[in-house]
């Protein structure tokens, strides 16, 4: 599982864009326990979610055009502008080029060649969060897409990805982590788009995980909220029982009750 130990290639942040930020601030907060710190004009806006006291994401209502409402994974880099051209060499694109965040760091958004979107943090003043893979904070991230063994190929161009296959239910599942951290420091994996029997019909994308107390109220709490339980809490051997939602604006997140944490 995630931790703050931030390596270059590892998740460092993740945020939402949403078209009603107070609406959707009071639907994390009653379904994770969040709270929500509103930004000021000098952010345009951007805000934070807090758990237990430490900031563990970020959110801010999009202008309509700007793109579906979604979360979005950013990855640590020690070089933005390295980065976005490794992006382009490997065929993917730049949708919006490395640009300073006042004095906390430099951000930069991307395509894969499958079309799934997701961001680059060079940190400064913020390193990212301040806790991941406890109870309320990022514990996992996942990406479905067409094609594994081309994504791995891309990711390990960009952020030189590690990859290993793991004996799953019904056969392999592809984890990842960062090459100058080992196997331990797992973050993530791939999964087969057409493995995906909940959201393959949306097309390609990354998955956040959150970790949570109890699997089954944090879905009944995501439908009385007005969210829409995607995947019902489930049990998976070796790693905990886990779900997915959506909010009411349709940005779908995941999370799971850890076996070591159950």
């Amino acid at each position: 599982m995630l931790t703050t130990r931030y390596v270059t290639g590892s998740p460092s942040w993740f945020d939402l864009g949403t078209p009603d930020m107070d609406a959707a601030a009071a639907f994390y907060t009653g379904v994770f326990g969040w709270t929500f710190q509103p930004g000021g004009p000098e952010v345009g806006g951007y805000g934070t979610f807090q758990a237990g006291g430490k900031t563990v994401a970020g959110g801010m209502a999009a202008a309509p055009g700007q793109g579906e409402p979604a979360w979005k994974v950013y990855f640590q880099t020690s070089d933005i502008e390295a980065t976005a051209r490794s992006v382009e060499q490997a065929g993917g694109s730049v949708t919006a080029p490395p640009i300073d965040v006042m004095e906390l760091g430099r951000s930069a958004f991307f395509r894969d060649p499958a079309g799934v979107g997701f961001a680059a943090w060079q940190p400064q003043r913020m390193n990212g969060m301040e806790a991941a893979g406890d109870p309320g904070t990022l514990g996992w991230v996942e990406l479905y897409t067409p094609d594994v063994t081309a994504a791995t190929g891309f990711y390990h161009a960009v952020f030189g990805w590690e990859t290993s296959e793991v004996p799953f239910p019904g056969g392999t599942y592809t984890t990842v982590n960062p090459a100058t951290a080992g196997p331990d420091s797992m973050f993530g994996g791939m999964v087969p788009l057409d493995n995906d029997a909940v959201d393959a019909e949306a097309g390609a994308y990354w998955m956040p995980y959150i970790e949570v107390d109890d699997a089954d109220a944090t879905a009944a709490r995501a439908r009385e909220l007005g969210g829409t339980v995607r995947m019902a809490p489930m049990d998976v051997a070796g790693v905990g029982r886990l779900g997915r939602i959506a909010d009411p604006f349709g940005a779908r997140i995941a999370f799971v009750t850890s076996s070591a944490a159950s």
